[in-house]
């Protein structure tokens, strides 16, 4: 029987802690595999959330585990605390596999867990985390990465998909697969698949492309052209360019790509339009030409993401 910590301290999320005990906590009906044994660890009694939390165990049973899983910290900006920093590297050091759900990667990155590995985080935090972190190899567009005895994941239902993972990993699809029908969630994501976030217009709309923005939109369905786009703003193609960069970070035809994509996501959650139909909505002009700008953006085909997202 695999034994799971689930390390807590002052300031974690309550959600990822709450779905790592889900999973790990209890076996699915008509499981019969020897399930984990999960200790919540902890210094002394915490706040997590609104909620008060007593743990089991101490920290420092954290080194005797299988797998440690850290959940998501609230504050960012506050550096982990040290006890909970030197446990989890004490349990690395152990042999136990690590583990962090959405912004717990800052704990293993403070342990040094994650120097010259790839991970990831919540896509709102990849560049502060980055940023702190230079050693950490950070992929800000996957669900979760996993580098062996270390791994991370995105936020929220990503860090689900990542439990799933492990479970996976530990018993098998089938079993995996009995869990996640217990949570009524789908089976498998892979951690390769984007995260589903895609480049927003700018909610200020004191910027020299406020009113293209919306125009563009208005029109996905047309061919557009830079040109056209430069036409409209009354600007000349070079200054169009700079404004997007200043703006979104992009160019003027990756935004309008990605906007494409966006629409056709939506199409893919809310109707029953064929992939035909909607490549042709989103300007796509052909399923083909969709499905292959949509698998490389969001990481999996258009008819997977309609099985896993939609909404009728």
């Amino acid at each position: 029987m695999s034994s799971v910590a689930l390390a807590a301290t002052d300031g974690m999320l309550h959600f990822e802690l709450a779905l790592a005990f889900e999973v790990f906590g209890s076996a699915p009906g008509g499981v019969a595999v020897p399930w984990y044994r999960v200790a919540v660890c902890g210094s002394t009694a915490v706040q997590v959330g609104r909620f008060r939390l007593e743990p089991d165990s101490g920290l420092d049973r954290l080194a005797g585990a299988d797998t440690v899983i850290v959940p998501a910290v609230a504050d960012v900006d506050r550096e982990p605390p040290a006890d909970l920093v030197d446990a989890v590297r004490a349990a690395h050091r152990a042999g136990a596999r690590v583990v962090s759900l959405c912004t717990g990667a800052f704990v293993l990155a403070a342990a040094g867990l994650l120097d010259g590995r790839r991970a990831t985080t919540h896509w709102a935090h990849t560049e502060e985390l980055a940023a702190r972190y230079p050693r950490v190899e950070v992929d800000p567009d996957v669900l979760y990465v996993d580098e062996g005895r270390v791994l991370t994941s995105a936020g929220k239902a990503a860090a689900l998909d990542l439990c799933l993972h492990l479970v996976r990993l530990d018993h098998g699809s089938r079993i995996a697969n009995a869990v996640a029908r217990r949570l009524v969630v789908a089976p498998h994501r892979a951690g390769g698949q984007a995260q589903f976030v895609t480049a927003p217009v700018p909610e200020r709309d004191d910027h020299p492309l406020a009113e293209l923005f919306p125009w563009v939109l208005a029109r996905l369905d047309r061919p557009l052209t830079v040109t056209d786009l430069a036409r409209q703003a009354n600007l000349s193609s070079r200054h169009l360019g700079r404004h997007f960069r200043a703006v979104t970070g992009t160019t003027p035809l990756q935004w309008l790509l990605t906007q494409r994509i966006r629409r056709a996501q939506e199409l893919l959650e809310t109707t029953g339009d064929s992939v035909d139909s909607i490549a042709a909505a989103a300007g796509l002009g052909t399923a083909t030409t969709l499905r292959r700008h949509f698998s490389r953006t969001v990481g999996v085909p258009p008819d997977a993401y309609r099985r896993a997202f939609r909404s009728w």
